[in-house]
């Protein structure tokens, strides 16, 4: 008579790369990615300061409606015609938070069709 082999019963490795794997997706999300801020470190406050676009930029209403310079504009072209000179000329838009982004987009486009370089949109920067 031969003796039975001893059946070994393997341990299942696909329960253990689970349970890996959800420990790894537990720290991902519980973790902190970036380095937080100094705890003493005191930020300026802007919070009573006027705001002011810069003062070669062209301002957009919520409405549509455009400023150069505390002047009003009425179309793209005249406003590039007020730069003039620059070749391909670098322009900051400041749009109100309210302006359709469709009307945006469309200001920006008629802008680079007339020459402009570089269209570039002027925005309120927030730490939280």
């Amino acid at each position: 008579m031969r003796r039975a082999r001893a059946v070994s019963k393997r341990e299942p490795t696909i329960a253990l790369i689970n349970i890996v794997f959800l420990m790894l997706v537990f720290f991902m999300v519980a973790g902190t990615l970036a380095q937080p801020i100094d705890r003493d470190l005191r930020l300026v406050r802007t919070a009573d300061l006027e705001g002011r676009p810069p003062p070669d930029a062209l301002v957009i209403r919520a409405d549509g409606t455009m400023i150069y310079r505390g002047e009003p504009v009425t179309k793209a072209e005249d406003y590039m015609q007020g730069i003039g000179g620059t070749a391909s000329p670098e322009i900051r838009l400041v749009p109100d938070r309210d302006l359709p982004a469709s009307q945006l987009v469309r200001i920006a486009r008629e802008l680079r069709a007339l020459g402009a370089g570089r269209v570039m949109i002027v925005t309120e920067r927030g730490l939280d």
